[in-house]
């Protein structure tokens, strides 16, 4: 049962660097038709590198850790990366820069703010 476990743990390796490489790649000319165009497939490539660690946490005997990788790294860190990446994804050219306050923002005596010198 030893060698199985050997080698299958060496499976999983080779696996997980696979999957790393792709998380890592550059995204050919064809793909890179905007600012965001690889990063679909690099983000998945993440959640599988994190999905077959947790894999071998299992096979090491540590299910605490397997568990909390398939949770946190596997799972929630893949949702939050897809979240904010619908969040900025956006057309070429329309983004703009942060508009500056206005002038003299927070400074007024009685707003409670920075320029508030009573107390």
């Amino acid at each position: 049962m030893g060698d199985l476990m050997t080698v299958m743990t060496g499976v999983l390796c080779v696996a997980m660097i696979g999957a790393a490489l792709m998380a890592i790649r550059e995204p050919s000319a064809e793909e890179d038709k905007t600012e965001t165009g690889g990063l679909p497939i690099a983000i998945l490539a993440a959640g599988l590198v994190s999905l077959i660690a947790s894999v071998l946490f299992l096979v090491l005997a540590a299910p605490d850790v397997a568990m909390t990788e398939a949770a946190i790294g596997s799972g929630l860190t893949t949702f939050l990366f897809f979240f904010v990446l619908g969040r900025i994804r956006t057309t070429p050219g329309s983004v703009n820069p942060p508009e500056p306050p206005p002038e003299g923002a927070g400074l007024h005596p009685h707003s409670g703010g920075v320029g508030n010198n009573h107390g």
